[in-house]
């Protein structure tokens, strides 16, 4: 059985956004506090290459994300 909501007690876009990207932004930030956890070069061993193909991916999964919530708007042409 579906109990209906009054209006004022149902989440909006935004609230349904800030409560997304709050909850998936704390755990990629967690994620990569865990990931540092491999710099300590008394418990693992890894190069400068590891290091840099790490950041590289997660530079690049970055951009593409970015990317995603650029102006999705077409832009006209004009000559100035």
């Amino acid at each position: 059985m579906t109990i209906a909501l009054p209006d004022q007690a149902r989440e909006t876009k935004r609230d349904t956004f800030r409560r997304l990207a709050e909850r998936r932004t704390n755990g990629v930030l967690e994620r990569l506090r865990v990931l540092g956890n491999l710099s300590n070069p008394h418990a693992y061993d890894y190069t400068e290459d590891d290091i840099r193909a790490i950041f590289s991916a997660i530079e690049q999964e970055v951009r593409a994300t970015k990317l995603k919530f650029a102006d999705r708007r077409k832009r006209e042409f004009r000559l100035r």
